[in-house]
């Protein structure tokens, strides 16, 4: 592809794409069809270049009406915004869910990852791929976590148009998947979020007591369900007092680090340097992992409630939804609920008529894990390639547009809800000392009913195993996803806390607990798990670009060789891990030896 501007014209269904977004263009040097005259001197250029951050969605404009972006659509694009075109390229192939070349408009994506490789996504791919085969009109692609993991094998059909329509299958089989992608508009309605909840509708629920309880479109219902009375309990505490009992909550951030929500409040607020913004991390690629997709189905109004009263406590007036772009549903139901707390009153200029304005902003993500990571996640808002940034400067000082910036997960959000409504001192009383308060665990893989659970902080790891049924022959579990470390299926009394599992030599995460039985062959998990931290990695450092390679042809040769062979690489494999976590930028590197790590020494997965 040329990056510089060059002749290529977008097609008029690419323009209409791209202006539906931006408007019309006003002048040549944008792409209109007028007098070459207007080409003496640029017009809003400065103004153009403040709306690079409108390049993701323009991406998205043209890929969800084409199918794929085109060289005249991407010049196009380039020009209503100045932006390089080499540039805009890098943007384009960094996302898995783009298409810089020319692909049928329905593509299925199937997703390969840990729970769906256990529930038999090889043989679902070879089916779907048997059936699907060239001149079917359908693009088949095999890919990471699609986020539904309860109900694996998933797959994913997406046909372009205006507008795009997506339908989604799982527990996925042939023929279903088949249906999926050739009508889309045909295939069964999902079912619904209270399904992913096997505890929809018990007593003493926190967090998921409305899922399968309230109508997730009906504001009126959210509200007669207690909806909006911590918000306004927030504007009576004012800023400085919803920050104190966020504090004296004991709330950490649920995303795995486990950072003190409070503190990180509070560091925002105080900052002078102004407008401040509230991020709300709703990109859950960790395969595994689903409760932030559950929460943004089953209760929608909650996360806007969260999202307005983080904004409120930090003194920002726009907030920015950063949605995973595999969750189609949960992107309907969030857009739903904005437009509805936008029209009552509930977002916007004077927010329940208190005289303090906030608004929310949904931007797509597109395939990549690495947005997950806080500064790479704003890296994608601001239209760059997803690539984390060096700290510090940390966020809560120069954050999303160089400004102070909130970013919590939807998870860490909806929790200060229970906090203004019950008070800090009844929160804190939930769990630990250490970790306090309810929490969400994503339970999949070996298991009778897999779901969202939650349980308060300091319960087993045997008593959530023992509710989701845990099958006989248990093999192994992984805490925390695909960077986490799995345990031995003895080790029941892990108490499930960021200090009882570190005590533990293992992770919490972000809640993931996967299980897996002998019929599961361990060694091709461990170079699943592989092949996904190599394809992730967005190649910005080194030790993470070469180290995730290093790591998958060793894990391949293991399989091949035996004896003093296989010791050698497991000794390179212990090598290339220390330089993974020591030297790379972000959590990506640090992480992509820990699981391999735990399966060798705690599970002795290559004896």
């Amino acid at each position: 592809m040329d990056l510089h501007f060059g002749d290529s014209k977008p097609s008029d269904e690419e323009r209409a794409a791209v202006d539906a977004l931006l408007g019309p263009p006003q002048s040549s040097w944008e792409g209109a069809d007028r007098s070459d005259a207007d080409l003496r001197w640029a017009r809003g250029g400065r103004a153009a270049r403040d709306r690079r951050d409108l390049l993701l969605p323009g991406l998205h404009a043209v890929n969800d009406r084409i199918g794929w972006i085109s060289e005249g659509a991407l010049d196009y694009l380039c020009r209503r915004l100045t932006v390089p075109p080499a540039e805009a390229y890098g943007v384009a192939t960094f996302y898995s869910m783009f298409a810089v070349k020319p692909r049928p408009a329905t593509v299925l994506h199937l997703c390969t990852d840990l729970a769906c490789a256990s529930a038999g996504a090889a043989d679902l791919c070879a089916g779907v791929e048997a059936r699907l085969g060239p001149g079917s009109g359908v693009g088949v692609e095999r890919g990471p976590c699609l986020g539904l993991c309860e109900r694996a094998p998933a797959a994913l059909a997406v046909r372009a148009g205006d507008p795009v329509r997506t339908a989604v299958s799982a527990p996925a089989t042939v023929e279903a998947a088949v249906l999926a992608a050739s009508a889309p508009d045909s295939a069964p309605e999902e079912p619904s979020a209270a399904l992913a909840v096997p505890q929809a509708g018990q007593d003493g629920l926190v967090l998921l007591r409305r899922v399968g309880v309230v109508d997730p479109a009906s504001l009126d219902d959210y509200r007669a369900h207690g909806g909006y009375a911590a918000l306004r309990r927030a504007f009576e505490l004012g800023p400085a007092g919803v920050i104190r009992e966020v504090t004296d909550a004991g709330l950490v951030g649920r995303g795995g680090a486990a950072f003190p929500t409070g503190r990180k409040w509070q560091a925002t607020a105080s900052q002078p340097d102004h407008p401040h913004y509230v991020v709300c991390n709703a990109d859950e690629s960790e395969p595994g992992t689903f409760k932030d997709r559950v929460i943004m189905e089953g209760d929608p109004y909650a996360l806007v409630e969260s999202m307005t009263i983080a904004a409120y406590a930090v003194g920002a007036h726009q907030g920015y939804l950063y949605l995973r772009g595999e969750y189609p549903r949960a992107l309907e139901r969030m857009s739903h609920a904005i437009e509805q707390a936008r029209a009552r009153g509930l977002l916007g200029d004077d927010v329940l008529g208190q005289g303090y304005a906030f608004d929310i902003e949904i931007r797509r993500g597109a395939g990549a894990y690495i947005c997950g990571e806080e500064t790479a996640l704003f890296n994608s808002i601001e239209g760059y390639r997803g690539e984390p940034r060096s700290k510090p400067p940390f966020p809560v000082e120069k954050g999303l547009f160089g400004r102070p910036t909130v970013e919590n997960n939807v998870e860490t959000l909806v929790n200060v809800l229970p906090i203004l409504t019950t008070g800090a001192p009844a929160y804190a009383a939930i769990g630990t000392g250490k970790s306090a308060g309810p929490k969400l665990f994503c339970v999949s893989g070996s298991v009778d009913r897999p779901g969202v659970y939650e349980l308060p902080f300091g319960a087993t790891l045997g008593e959530l195993l023992e509710l989701a049924g845990v099958r006989t022959r248990l093999r192994a579990v992984l805490l925390g996803g695909a960077a986490g470390g799995f345990v031995r299926p003895d080790e029941r009394d892990i108490p499930l806390t960021f200090e009882g599992t570190r005590q533990a030599g293992t992770t919490l995460g972000s809640g993931v607990v996967m299980a897996f039985d002998d019929t599961v062959p361990l060694p091709r998990l461990l170079l699943r798990i592989a092949e996904f931290f190599r394809d992730e990695s967005c190649g910005q450092c080194v030790p993470c670009r070469v180290g995730t390679v290093r790591q998958e042809e060793a894990l391949h040769r293991i399989v091949a060789r035996t004896g003093a062979a296989a010791a050698d690489d497991i000794a390179l494999l212990r090598e290339v891990g220390r330089a993974m976590r020591d030297a790379s930028i972000c959590g990506l590197g640090q992480s992509a030896w820990n699981a391999v790590e735990s399966a060798v020494d705690r599970l002795g997965a290559y004896e």
